[in-house]
C-alpha cells in the first residue's frame, strides 16, 4: 500500500525494525550514516536497498531536515555500495520513490540500487 510521504515517521516501519535488529537482513554495508541490504523481492539480478539510520520518511523529508553530515554520509554510502558491487562500469540504476503517486511502500527513506543486467527504459512508454 503506497504511503503519504508527508505523514509523521512511524517507528514500527519495517526498515526501522531492520535498523534495530528486530528483523533479519542480508547486509552488504553499514556505517554511522546508512545500512544497505539485499531486497527480499529483487526486481533485478542485483537489488540492494540503502537506508539512512535517521528517522526520515522520504527524500523530501531527508533533504529538508537532515544535517549536512547525514546527507553527505548517506550519498557516499549509496555510491560505495554501487562501486563495491562493481556496477559503475556496466551501469546501474538508482530509484527513490517519494509518496503515493510514486509508489512508496515503506515510510522510511530508501534508495534502490538495481544492476547486474540491462534494465530497459526508465518508464513503460
Amino acid at each position: 500500500m503506497p504511503i503519504d510521504a508527508t505523514l509523521p515517521y512511524d517507528d514500527d516501519n519495517v526498515f526501522a525494525r531492520i535498523l534495530r535488529g528486530e528483523i533479519p537482513s542480508n547486509r552488504v554495508y553499514e556505517d554511522e550514516w546508512a545500512v544497505a541490504f539485499h531486497d527480499i523481492a529483487p526486481q533485478a539480478p542485483v537489488h540492494v536497498l540503502v537506508i539512512p539510520r535517521g528517522r526520515y520518511v522520504s527524500w523530501d523529508d531527508f533533504s529538508e531536515r537532515a544535517s549536512v553530515e547525514e546527507i553527505a554520509g548517506f550519498v557516499r554510502a549509496v555510491g560505495k555500495v554501487a562501486r563495491d558491487a562493481g556496477h559503475v562500469g556496466p551501469g546501474y540504476r538508482l530509484l527513490a520513490n517519494t509518496g503515493k503517486r510514486a509508489g512508496q511502500e515503506v515510510g522510511h527513506l530508501h534508495v534502490h540500487i538495481f544492476g547486474g543486467a540491462p534494465l530497459g527504459p526508465m518508464l513503460a512508454r
